[in-house]
């Protein structure tokens, strides 16, 4: 089944990591946006399901509500919820029937996970938009919100009448690390850094204005972190043996 912009989505009911039933068609006058994604406790997805909680405001502004999906079972989304620091907005679990929501979006693949899909809905319930992403990329939050001023400018006004536009300049010099809170690669960075006494500057990258495009420049539109700024010189990820001569020489 291949579903298109402008058809009704297809309704269901599922049960949540919040231990709640989520129906769709009960979210009717909000804009949804659904996203599917492949495995939990994967890489990509450990990054993509907490930016949606971080941006949970934003999305809200444009009075849309967000919904992960994924063919994982109830305990294993809560368990991995509690990982990344705590989902606040449902994860929905096509566990049994193995996958049935996904094949009547069109998105279940033939290994027995999803695609990493994103479906806007409107508030009357039709598709606005499909995107299916690279499954080894994180689809950017900021395009998302684009389309959906785009397809609510009702909900694009509100939110630039209660958005005040924030300036920040990131900062230089040193050892600059852009991270998110539940990066596991982050982490092992900072305490490494730690540990051999390499003084750093953290930015968090979806509470920063102006952090997440700066890293997404950096790395050819992908979002990779850690990024380390070390006196304007850009090192994507984090590999001991090849950061170890780079940030050793800032040793205090």
């Amino acid at each position: 089944m291949k579903l298109q912009v402008g058809q009704p989505a297809p309704n269901f009911t599922l049960p949540s990591h919040l231990d709640k039933i989520v129906t769709l068609s009960d979210l009717r006058g909000k804009n949804v946006a659904l996203a599917f994604f492949p495995r939990a406790w994967t890489p990509v997805c450990s990054g993509q399901i907490p930016s949606y909680e971080a941006d949970k405001h934003k999305f809200a502004l444009l009075d849309t509500l967000t919904l992960g999906i994924s063919i994982d079972h109830v305990p294993s989304l809560k368990a991995w919820a509690d990982s990344l620091g705590g989902i606040s907005y449902p994860l929905l679990s096509d566990f049994w029937p193995h996958g049935k929501i996904a094949q009547q979006y069109g998105v279940l693949r033939s290994e027995g996970y999803t695609e990493r899909a994103l479906f806007v809905i409107d508030k009357d319930g039709n598709i606005c938009y499909i995107d299916v992403h690279d499954i080894d990329e994180q689809p950017s939050n900021e395009e998302l919100r684009r389309v959906l001023r785009r397809i609510d400018p009702g909900a694009a006004e509100r939110e630039a009448m209660q958005t005040v536009p924030a300036k920040i300049d990131l900062p230089h010099g040193g050892v600059v690390v852009y991270c998110t809170p539940w990066c596991p690669d982050c982490r092992r960075a900072k305490v490494w850094m730690k540990s051999h006494n390499v003084p750093y500057t953290e930015v968090d990258i979806f509470s920063t204005p102006g952090a997440e495009e700066q890293v997404r420049r950096w790395n050819s539109g992908k979002l990779v972190t850690p990024t380390f700024d070390v006196d304007g010189v850009i090192m994507p990820d984090f590999v001991e043996e090849a950061a170890m001569p780079v940030l050793e020489k800032y040793k205090q």
